[in-house]
């Protein structure tokens, strides 16, 4: 029996194990979706593109499985270029389905017609231009394998609506072959390199271990854990590694960076051997490159050969999926060497004499003080979603991570509105998980239509919005580098009432006014079965602290008097 191409590609999509696809329908997509009002797979109705993809985007962070988005084209397609950009930044495997005018329409200019596989190309690891029916479920096929091997990513796939409309065979490809596309897991030399790291560790007196997303991507949580518990070396992570290992752990330095632990960057910037995991040297955790980890030789695991020697002279490359080197590095390396005692002994120093810290003694709602508390109320077992700004970097501090896929948030593209949208994916994956959200008052509103798809479908997700009446993260710069002009960064006059606006979804609202307030209306939140948001009044000029200022080397640190 032949089928049109629009249900080959639906039945496509439930062959590949999808359950959940967020978008909105139009014009030339129309076919698809009436195949898809016939399917199991479930339609999440977004209420714009922009928050499908994100939506898709923590969904696959929060599963490890691809997000499927799902949307017509011209302006449609355009929206998604954000979410497709964050995910292709952060490495997050995503489908994204796009409609096109007929195919002998296109480049005429036709009605909502985009370049949307030319506009991508920049951001997605493949896009594909559908021409013809008997390629769909193949084409489906390699964009899943694409998205999900090597080093993950979004891909696009153009749907002209004359292709949907046509029929064939459905032929399923149950193995895909690629000619130009053969990721390679393990480089061939990567059994002596990681050789040559073991010996490099072996023989370090100051060594520090740098773990990033890659190393949860590749779920290495266990080989990462083995590897400290075994050498006793001390570990520290980039923002998308948080939760890759215990913050309560005694071998943690907790996060690095712009915004990470004084005992983090001194620790790197005193190291003899620094051995960097799934991350990619990113400029907010190195500081000023030409003075990073100045006395280290630097060995750096990663799946992705371009990310090594793109920014830091590596001294042992290993081009190994991080899971598998690290499994091999576990048995090559020494147990706990007493000549390493004088460098845990520093570092217990340094955490006695700069540990993170706020004013506790006022009654105001400070940022650092909420996220704390939230941290312990839930166990620190929460899925975390953030979006971009001062509540992120507090989020990163203070909630003390304990398991990977558990903090999401935009960490490359630092992408303001991910994180309301990304938690509504992220709580759709993992049904029966916490997941809360935090964003600033000014993140928010850039995504806050999907109120909407969160009322209409009960997405039990507890949204804390950090008010403070400014772009929080723009008026600190403005702060400490523009002598306080506040230029386009106070938004509070323009604010709307919050309550009102939550409430007008059907949606219950909270408000934190005082600090007595916070721990009552966490459990208030906690204990609902519901989604709800809470509205937090928090300190209009607090900063986050500590600091590196950009162009500065990773010690040289601003932090509150």
């Amino acid at each position: 029996m032949k089928l049109t191409g629009a249900k080959i590609l639906i039945k496509s999509l439930e062959k590949e194990g999808v359950k959940h696809v967020f978008g909105l329908p139009g014009g030339v997509i129309l076919p698809t979706y009436d195949a898809l009002y016939d399917s199991k797979i479930k339609l999440i109705l977004t209420k714009h593109e922009q928050g499908a993809t994100h939506m898709a985007d923590g969904y696959a962070r929060a599963s490890g499985l691809p997000g499927v988005c799902l949307v017509t084209s011209g302006p449609a397609a355009t929206n998604t270029v954000t979410g497709l950009a964050t995910a292709y930044m952060d490495s997050v495997p995503l489908i994204c389905i796009t409609g096109q005018v007929v195919t002998h329409a296109i480049g005429s200019d036709a009605f909502q017609e985009v370049d949307i596989v030319g506009i991508t190309r920049p951001i997605t690891k493949h896009s594909f231009l559908i021409k013809d029916v008997r390629d769909i479920a193949r084409i489906v096929r390699e964009a899943f394998y694409i998205a999900t091997t090597g080093k993950p990513g979004p891909v696009l796939i153009d749907f002209p609506v004359d292709v949907s409309r046509a029929q064939t065979d459905f032929v399923w490809p149950e193995d895909v072959f690629i000619r130009s596309y053969r990721p390679e897991v393990e480089h061939p030399e990567a059994e002596a390199q990681i050789h040559l790291a073991a010996q490099l560790i072996k023989s370090a007196k100051k060594p520090v271990l740098y773990v990033g997303g890659g190393a949860i991507i590749s779920g290495a949580e266990k080989e990462v854990r083995e590897f400290v518990e075994k050498t006793g070396i001390p570990i520290t992570t980039t923002i998308l590694g948080l939760g890759i290992f215990p913050e309560t752990h005694p071998s943690s330095l907790r996060m690095l960076g712009m915004h990470g632990t004084h005992y983090a960057n001194y620790s790197v910037q005193n190291a003899d051997v620094l051995i960097g995991v799934g991350a990619r040297f990113d400029d907010r955790v190195t500081g000023n490159v030409s003075k990073f980890a100045p006395h280290a030789k630097v060995i750096h695991i990663d799946i992705d050969p371009s990310s090594i020697s793109k920014t830091v002279r590596v001294h042992v490359p290993v081009v190994s999926d991080v899971k598998k080197a690290m499994m091999r590095l576990v048995q090559l390396v020494p147990d706990k060497r007493p000549d390493m005692k004088g460098w845990l002994d520093q570092i217990t120093e340094w955490k006695k004499k700069f540990p993170m810290k706020y004013n506790s003694q006022d009654q105001k709602i400070h940022p650092s003080y909420l996220i704390e508390k939230i941290g312990e109320l839930t166990g620190h077992k929460a899925i975390v979603v953030t979006g971009v700004g001062q509540h992120q970097m507090w989020t990163a501090q203070w909630y003390q991570f304990l398991k990977p896929r558990t903090m999401l948030t935009s960490g490359g593209l630092g992408t303001m509105g991910y994180g309301f949208p990304a938690s509504i994916g992220a709580q759709l994956a993992k049904p029966e998980e916490s997941v809360i959200c935090v964003e600033g008052d000014g993140s928010f509103q850039m995504t806050m239509t999907e109120l909407a798809t969160m009322a209409y479908y009960k997405v039990p997700v507890k949204v804390f919005i950090f008010d403070n009446g400014y772009y929080g993260m723009v008026r600190q710069w403005q702060q400490l580098f523009y002598k306080q002009r506040y230029s386009g960064s106070v938004i509070g006059p323009s604010n709307p009432d919050f309550m009102k606006l939550v409430s007008a979804y059907g949606i219950l609202a909270v408000q934190i006014k005082k600090k007595k307030d916070i721990v009552p209306a966490i459990r208030k939140a906690l204990n609902y079965k519901g989604p709800v948001v809470i509205h937090c009044l928090v300190s209009k000029e607090e900063n986050v602290y500590p600091m590196v200022p950009a162009g500065n080397a990773l010690d040289q640190i601003m932090d509150m008097a």
